[in-house]
């Protein structure tokens, strides 16, 4: 999470101190440079996401944030301090972005909506490679205690923003009284996920061949929303 703005560092410096009154970073960290605090988050992730969360040595992510394997003991507890910081610091991160831009999807028509919930979502995740990497360790990898903690709450966000997204519709009278939001929401969810993760993980592009050289994304994204809108609008689009 190195790429972060100087705006988004402000937040993160609420979430450290949220994270040191909990108990799970010390006062001695918060009071580092954002540089340093920087280079020592960026070092745990980019260990978790090469080795796995079960396999982080603390002695590596010293050496990657070029401290010594001292000072981190005086940042965290130990090792899975370590992680259970950068989950609590990564899960608040993302719901706080994906709250704030809530009410960006909820305003427009279904189409814009859910054509901005899929392109906004693909250029956010651009801007964030470091924690979509991480991210995806955890959920394409069977870690199943990262499952718990950092890809469902993230996921449900996510999901429950499409719910919004589709109850807005409803509202608006656009989405067939007969549609099953909840069940709806979800398919559409999946669906988004496989066509969002297809351009910002190359290799499980491979997997679901969404894009390639003859098929650019914003056909495929058109496409897909196109299925969705014949699914459940009153009306077929024009």
């Amino acid at each position: 999470m190195v790429q972060q703005t100087l705006h988004d560092w402000t937040k993160i410096q609420t979430y450290i101190l949220q994270l040191e009154q909990e108990g799970l970073v010390t006062r001695t960290f918060r009071r580092l440079d954002l540089e340093r605090q920087q280079a020592i988050i960026s070092a745990i992730v980019d260990e978790a996401i090469e080795k796995g969360p079960a396999a982080i040595n603390i002695k590596h992510v010293a050496k990657r944030a070029g401290v010594s394997v001292g000072a981190l003991y005086t940042y965290f507890p130990n090792r899975d301090g370590m992680l259970d910081f950068v989950v609590e610091m990564s899960v608040r991160f993302v719901s706080d972005e994906f709250n704030s831009f809530r009410p960006y999807f909820l305003e427009p028509p279904l189409r814009e909506a859910l054509t901005l919930y899929l392109t906004g979502g693909v250029e956010w995740g651009k801007a964030q490679t470091q924690m979509v990497r991480f991210f995806a360790r955890a959920a394409y990898h069977r870690d199943s205690d990262l499952s718990d903690r950092l890809v469902r709450p993230i996921a449900t966000i996510m999901r429950e923003t499409l719910h919004d997204i589709l109850a807005q519709a409803a509202a608006r009278g656009e989405i067939r009284d007969d549609v099953d939001l909840e069940a709806a929401a979800r398919v559409i969810y999946a669906a988004m996920v496989a066509a969002g993760d297809g351009q910002l993980l190359p290799y499980l592009n491979a997997y679901f061949q969404v894009n390639d050289e003859d098929m650019p994304p914003e056909r495929t994204a058109n496409a897909l929303i196109d299925l969705i809108l014949h699914g459940i609008i009153k009306d077929s689009p024009q």
